[in-house]
């Protein structure tokens, strides 16, 4: 896992340093600029000799997000007082979002945990995880948050996210094939709603869409947990040879250090995740935005720039400039290297030639790579990047010194062991305890709701559960993202589970993203198993073999003793979960700070799996279109509505406990829907989840023009409504009945008979039935109401 994200806005004060002697008329001042008639003179560099040799200099360390504890040790690490650009470094290197000091003691349980995995290549700790695939083909997958950008400017936000996870994607040296989206807003008839979701889906298909990538899945829910915090949770995955595989590594003194992409402007300092300059007044600084802003076709360009770089092997090692910009690539490269660095910041290029090297140092301008290249290989690397109409720039070495120093206007302005700042930062036991309240929410079970009984009652809420805004049909959103470019897309949404084709044979892999903050509140162990157990069953229900995760952890403050206490739990759920399940957290991101005022969101840990299809002309797509196909129930219901979306739906309620996990219930079913897959009998299977069975088989009917007849042979609220995981709805010529049984008898996963596809019509005998012409209309036009 790499730079869990605080996004934290944190502004920086100008250091005041001691009085220095005024610069004579027609003189710079020391290490600044020529004074300009009107304009007060820069402010005197700050140096590290000067920082020798005036320790009483104020810092604004505090207002940087530094503690006194911190702070002090860092005059320990440098035995003086840091420069003005060396405590910008370290302050965001240590904050939440780059040294993982709130999450870093959980966290390790994944590794503690992991399984065994023969498939695993590249593990946490690195730009992204990467698994081996067969067939001499790697996959690199990986999801990040870039929450709180996306509600201060939503179209931008969202589209950066995108253009960060990318990138992350292809410093590992792959290919970007695709992407997928998790998203969450407040409440649909929020004010705000429709500004941020606007600007959020506009930003997430621009940036896809103009980078040729299709966008095979992912979620959009509505809560009002989420008004003034939207998650806005991007997932890029990419493939490569086994061979090829980038690290983020500067070995080999003498080596080149070259910047190159976008230039450096002021866009993105003071942002999510890095530091305001130390230059910037109110008035200035409300002139620069604190979102970064993307160029798509900057990224394309940089992309295809990059994968010829790699096919001649012209790099030893490639880091991204993401959070903190070039202060977090040197440090994090030249501390995983050699362990030294020399750069001389003058020649950044700029398309702001004002900017301070504090600015420089923590811009968050997109579309930027920095590579480590041999001497020998320079004149070829600055050939491709000219080819492509890639600026590039050398700007330093590397080193063996075991110091990061770089010079601005011929002065050192830092000097600094990297590795104290990369991977040294302070780590924190945050006190923990339950929340409070949680005891009375357990307490407060669906029980005591009323439950329709009726046919009329029960036909009702179907039809309300259908056309609610998060079980509603997402095409409104996913209409205005490319599903197919590339030609590779071999399912994408509403089906369980994106999945592209890759290579040239019949190989592919498939995606999901699941989250339930709902159930997470309720339970975080369980709620973030029952994430991750979802998105495990709708990659099996594809017929993918299910092999790695990916996870990004949404949490309000570690500060808060309730939410850490959420984090904790959700992290060890999770970890038992992969253990049970036999698959490997590969990477992913925790954002903390999603709350307003003292209220967090619902915690939300949003879970990637990723499965191996052996012949994608095998995969299983879940629309009912072949009529007198038999329809199977499999896995076994239970009266379990806590956390539900009809309880959420109907009363607005939270209470009581989500569905419990099942983890040996969900690898049997896996193992009946891979095997039966490969056998060809499937004709269709969708995953019961969210809204339970009713849910599952309208949207069946709907996605392919079919309609149903089923039998109930319980209660039939709880058949149609219940939540119970493991289960899924599979369609079957009759012919093949009998050895999906089989297979479910051999795997003791429970089977039922349920019904018949065909007709125009939702029918449950003996209760409803409920014409396809009506679901759709109030299926599909949900969003479009609220939204359009």
């Amino acid at each position: 896992m790499t730079a869990p994200n605080d996004e934290t806005e944190i502004e920086a004060a100008q250091p005041q340093p001691q009085a220095e002697p005024a610069p004579q008329a027609g003189r710079p001042a020391p290490g600044g600029q020529q004074p300009v008639a009107g304009r007060p003179a820069d402010p005197p560099v700050d140096t590290v000799a000067r920082a020798a040799r005036t320790p009483d200099v104020k810092l604004p360390y505090a207002e940087l997000g530094m503690s006194d504890d911190e702070f002090a040790r860092l005059h320990r690490i440098l035995g003086r007082r840091p420069t003005s650009a060396e405590l910008a470094i370290y302050s965001v290197m240590w904050s939440e979002h780059c040294s993982y000091k709130s999450s870093r003691v959980h966290l390790k349980k994944f590794a503690e945990k992991a399984p065994q995995s023969t498939a695993l290549l590249v593990g946490m700790g690195e730009n992204a995880g990467v698994v081996d695939v067969g067939n001499g083909w790697a996959v690199t997958f990986k999801i990040e948050s870039h929450n709180h950008p996306s509600y201060v400017e939503p179209y931008q936000g969202a589209a950066t996210g995108v253009g960060g996870i990318v990138r992350d994607i292809l410093t590992m040296g792959a290919r970007p094939v695709a992407v997928m989206d998790s998203l969450r807003f407040g409440a649909p008839d929020a004010p705000d709603t429709r500004r941020v979701l606007d600007g959020v889906v506009r930003g997430v298909g621009g940036y896809g869409n103009c980078l040729g990538l299709p966008n095979i899945g992912g979620e959009v829910v509505f809560d009002p947990c989420y008004g003034a915090n939207p998650l806005v949770n991007a997932l890029c995955v990419g493939v490569l040879k086994p061979e090829d595989i980038k690290r983020a590594i500067a070995p080999g003194p003498g080596n080149k250090v070259i910047l190159f992409g976008a230039t450096t402007g002021p866009d993105g300092i003071g942002g999510a995740s890095v530091l305001a300059s130390a230059t910037f007044d109110e008035a200035s600084h409300q002139k620069r935005p604190s979102v970064q802003v993307g160029d798509p076709f900057m990224e394309k360009l940089l992309t295809e720039c990059c994968l010829e770089i790699f096919g001649e092997d012209l790099v030893v090692g490639i880091q991204d400039l993401g959070a903190a910009g070039v202060s977090c690539a040197t440090t994090e490269l030249a501390a995983a290297g050699t362990g030294g660095m020399d750069v001389d910041l003058d020649l950044v290029p700029l398309r702001d030639e004002t900017l301070r090297p504090e600015e420089i140092l923590m811009s968050e301008s997109q579309e930027r790579m920095m590579a480590v290249v041999e001497p020998a290989k320079v004149e070829r690397f600055l050939e491709l990047c000219a080819k492509w109409d890639v600026p590039a720039t050398v700007l330093g070495e590397v080193t063996d010194t075991g110091r990061l120093r770089m010079t601005w206007r011929g002065e050192t302005i830092v000097d600094l062991p990297p590795v104290t700042a990369a991977d040294e930062g302070p780590v924190y036991e945050r006190p923990y305890e339950q929340p409070a309240d949680l005891d009375r929410l357990q307490a407060d079970t669906a029980d005591r709701l009323p439950r329709p009984s009726t046919p009329d009652e029960l036909r009702n809420t179907v039809m309300w559960l259908a056309g609610s805004p998060n079980l509603a049909d997402k095409s409104f959103v996913t209409s205005q993202y490319d599903k197919y470019v590339q030609g590779n897309t071999v399912l994408a949404m509403p089906d369980d589970a994106g999945v592209i084709r890759i290579g040239d044979g019949p190989q592919g892999i498939a995606l999901a993203t699941d989250g339930n903050g709902r159930y997470t509140r309720l339970d975080p162990y369980a709620g973030a198993q029952l994430a991750l157990s979802e998105a495990y069953r709708n990659v099996a229900t594809t017929g993918a073999r299910p092999i790695a995760v990916t996870n990004c952890l949404n949490f309000g403050s570690p500060e808060d003793p309730g939410v850490m206490w959420q984090f904790a739990q959700a992290v060890e759920g999770l970890a038992d979960a992969c253990q049970a399940l036999g698959v490997p957290v590969t990477g992913g991101n925790v954002s903390f700070y999603n709350q307003t005022g003292d209220v967090p969101i619902n915690p939300t840990p949003v879970i990637g799996v990723l499965g191996v299809h052996d012949d994608v002309t095998r995969r299983v797509q879940m629309s009912f279109n072949v009529e007198g196909m038999a329809i199977l129930l499999l896995g076994e219901t239970r009266p379990e509505f806590g956390g539900s979306e009809w309880a959420n739906v109907v009363f607005r309620h939270l209470g009581g406990l989500p569905p419990r996990p099942d983890l040996a219930a969900e690898a049997a079913l896996a193992s009946v829907l891979v095997a039966a897959a490969r056998e060809g009998i499937l004709d269709a299977a969708h995953d019961v989840s969210d809204g339970g069975l009713s849910q599952t088989l309208l949207e069946s009917c709907l996605r392919g023009g079919l309609g149903c007849t089923v039998s109930l042979a319980g209660d039939p609220f709880v058949e149609l409504f219940s939540e119970s995981v493991a289960r899924a709805v599979v369609a079957v010529h009759p012919d093949y009945a009998a050895r999906v049984a089989a297979l479910c008898e051999a795997a003791s996963v429970p089977v039922r008979h349920i019904g018949t596809v065909g007709g125009d019509a939702f029918a449950v005998e003996g209760q409803f039935s409920i014409p396809l012409v009506e679901l759709r209309e109030v299926h599909q036009g949900a969003l479009p109401a609220l939204f359009a």
